[in-house]
């Protein structure tokens, strides 16, 4: 048994103190000796120890911020030096490779505190990410500006990136939701902002999303939380004018003209170490035919995209329709995927709040989206009115002929739509949908005596908004009064 003693004991909070302290010190000094280290062209063993404290061991949040940071600041002193991009084999080549292993272990580390329970680890990850993505790509526009003289995007960091906002990993290797606060950072700092950024994501999510199981519909609600806020989306070259990676705003060179019918060559020599594939097939697939009977235009036809770079595309406003349409193409239907019928049924609905005015006006053509948006009608209930939304915007808009399309509103009519959530919005909508002057007087009066019946049992709050519903029709189309009175002599 210890002797007593008047002296106040050593609190644990003191020594988890004094033990962070340590651990902030080890850190503070491995990054002074890799500075120096790199400046002085010396050994970058202690980068190994740097890495291996801060990946390897678990440690406190505000000590694991620090070594981040510390880290974050060791890699772009040598990305900045070129000694990522050195040329040459034998130790020059195993120098190289042993230091893009310290920086994918890194990266790594980086995606996985994308989930974290600390909302300022989380943050400063993503922010750490994009701004490696831009050293990144910055120094490999030096590397091949002998060779190529183009500007480049570091494109396998940046799929590391689109993975770990899609797929959110934990570091339990199990995948989820992606924390909202995470959605607002990307989209309201890069997102929606920058240009390029923009247009790598909807290429590369696609990606990701057909090499995910269907199964696995946490990545289609992590994608769906993303695209559903971009409120805005060029429409003219001139606004595709924000880059994150500055090289890629110089402007292209013109599009090069087909020279032949063998030439398919893509050009788009990208790095090694992206690992692109040589067939881009997006830009192929939605190539649009050039008519036939312009003979001024033939005479000077419009570059193909599929014969762009990748820089050139960038600047094309085309490319950037394409990008959007490939992606919410691959995307709807993974919203069929889930087994949950009340998960799907929020998804759908997500989807089809912004399916006309966020999604239908900025697809290459808008009529490849009826299929799904047509399938959704069949679900009934909110799902079906949206739908026929999003079809109504299609025929009154994109000349879609859809016969069936009164039939199919005029079988929502019944006592279940006087009890739906958004009955405030079926009545807006079907107001909007029967406003044309062209729509035949047999087909308005079967609406309105259908709802007319529904009223003489409906509750009171679905009285009230049929009964000027009813009078606006009558209002805009005066043949229907008869409805109401019909004159002896008027046959």
């Amino acid at each position: 048994m210890p002797a007593p003693t008047s002296l106040p004991q050593q609190s644990k909070k003191r020594r988890k103190l004094d033990h962070g302290s340590s651990v902030v010190s080890e850190i503070k000094s491995l990054e002074d000796e890799l500075v120096a280290a790199v400046q002085a062209n010396t050994s970058l063993n202690k980068l190994a120890d740097l890495v291996d404290l801060v990946v390897g061991k678990s440690l406190e949040p505000r000590d694991l911020s620090k070594g981040i940071y510390a880290l974050y600041r060791a890699f772009t002193l040598i990305i900045s030096t070129g000694k990522l991009s050195i040329q040459g084999d034998g130790p020059a080549k195993a120098v190289k490779t042993w230091l893009w292993e310290r920086l994918h272990s890194y990266t790594d580390f980086l995606v996985v505190l994308l989930k974290d329970e600390e909302k300022v680890l989380r943050t400063s990850s993503l922010q750490i990410l994009f701004s490696l993505q831009k050293h990144l790509s910055t120094a490999q526009t030096a590397a091949t500006s002998a060779s190529f003289s183009r500007p480049e995007f570091h494109l396998s960091h940046f799929r590391k990136i689109v993975s770990g906002l899609l797929l959110s990993p934990s570091r339990d290797g199990k995948h989820s939701e992606i924390d909202p606060d995470i959605v607002d950072k990307f989209y309201e700092t890069w997102f929606s902002v920058y240009d390029d950024i923009r247009w790598f994501f909807l290429r590369e999510c696609v990606n990701v999303l057909e090499k995910a199981p269907a199964s696995q519909i946490s990545t289609a609600t992590n994608l769906l939380s993303i695209l559903e806020r971009l409120q805005t989306f060029p429409t003219d070259n001139e606004e595709l004018n924000a880059w994150w990676v500055a090289e890629l705003g110089a402007k292209p060179p013109k599009p090069k003209k087909i020279a032949s019918k063998d030439d398919d060559e893509d050009a788009l020599p990208e790095a090694p170490e992206d690992g692109e594939d040589d067939d881009d097939d997006w830009r192929k697939f939605f190539d649009e035919p050039a008519p036939v009977d312009d003979s001024k235009k033939s005479k000077s036809p419009a570059a193909r995209l599929h014969k762009m770079t990748v820089h050139q595309s960038l600047h094309s406003l085309p490319s950037h329709r394409a990008v959007f349409t490939r992606a919410w193409l691959a995307f709807l239907p993974r919203l069929s995927a889930a087994k949950d019928e009340d998960v799907k049924r929020g998804l759908v609905i997500r989807a089809l709040n912004v399916m006309h005015r966020g999604v239908l006006p900025h697809l290459t053509r808008a009529i490849l989206a009826m299929d799904w948006i047509a399938g959704c009608v069949d679900h009934g209930g909110s799902v079906g009115l949206l739908a026929l939304n999003g079809l109504f915007t299609l025929m009154r808009d994109y000349n879609l002929d859809y016969p069936s399309f009164y039939t199919r509103l005029y079988a929502f009519l019944d006592r279940d739509v006087l009890h739906l959530k958004h009955r405030a919005r079926f009545f807006r909508m079907t107001e909007l949908f029967l406003s044309s002057t062209h729509l035949p007087a047999t087909l308005l009066a079967s609406f309105i005596k259908r709802l007319s019946r529904l009223s003489l049992n409906a509750p009171p709050a679905a009285i009230v908004m049929i009964i000027p519903f009813t009078y606006n029709i009558l209002k805009k189309h005066p043949a229907l009064m008869v409805m109401i009175h019909r004159d002896g002599d008027s046959g």
